[in-house]
Parts: C-alpha cells; structure tokens; sequence
C-alpha cells in the first residue's frame, strides 16, 4: 500500500510540475511579477525555470529517471525560493496577485514539504515512518497549491 501511495504522489507531483512548467510559456507575466529585481534577464530566468520544472516532471514519472529528476527539483525549488520572498516583501506583487502579506507569509514554508517530498521520491527505499510523515504532507502541500490556480 505505502508504494501505491508514493506512486500516486510521484504522478501527481509529476503533473504538477509539468503543468506548472508550462504555464511559466503560457502565462510569463504571473511569473515575472515575483521575479526579485535583482535577478538580471527576468525572462529568461522565468523560461528557464518552466523548461526545468517541465524536464523534471516529466523524468519523474519515469523510474529510471525519478531520482535525478527528484535531486532537480530540490535545486530547483531552492533556486526560485527568493521569488517567494520576494513576494513577501513586494508590497507591489501582493497587490497584483490580490494577496496579503500574511498569505505570501504562508506561502513560504510551503517549499520545505516539496522539497522533503522530492527527496523522499530520489529514494527507492524509506523507513514506514518517513513514508508516512511524506504522504501526509503531501496532502496540504497539494491541496494549498491547488488551491492558488483556482
């Protein structure tokens, strides 16, 4: 059953981040608005990061792949992390994602159970405990994202 679980999980995240991917080309301004300014070539950074959250989804679905695709995701997640702070501190994207300073607060501890749960998916193996403690972040962590797109 925990293996069950787990795929389910893999395939969701899978599809999440090749959703998520896709959006960064379909929706460039929802991204570059919590681009902090100090980045240099906003655009790019915001293709760039789609194109990786689209390769890594993808080669998450595939076994042979999964744990360099989960290895990738944690980078990746700690590499856009300052987008979130910058949301935070944007006085200017809050107002244009119609959110207060307390719900971009919120947002930000999200990335800890993505990145616990790509961990958890770059092994083949885990303790009952660690599956579990995984499964059961999983289930705010989506539900909170799921509930940004609506």
């Amino acid at each position: 059953m925990r293996k069950i679980l787990k795929n389910v999980t893999i395939y969701s995240l899978g599809l999440f981040y090749l959703v998520i991917g896709i959006k960064h080309f379909t929706n460039l301004d929802f991204f570059l608005i919590i681009v902090p300014p100090y980045i240099p070539f906003p655009e790019f950074m915001v293709y760039t990061s789609g194109i990786f959250e689209i390769l890594f989804g993808f080669l998450l679905i595939l076994k042979n792949t999964r744990k360099y695709a989960a290895i990738g995701l944690i980078f990746l997640l700690i590499a856009v992390f300052p987008a979130n702070i910058y949301l935070f501190k944007s006085d200017i994207a809050q107002n244009i994602y119609n959110i207060t300073k307390q719900q971009a607060l919120i947002r930000l501890p999200f990335q800890i159970p993505l990145i616990l749960i790509a961990y958890w998916h770059s092994k083949e193996e885990t303790s009952k405990e660690f599956d579990l403690i995984c499964m059961i972040v999983f289930i705010p962590t989506m539900v909170y994202f799921l509930s940004l797109s609506l």
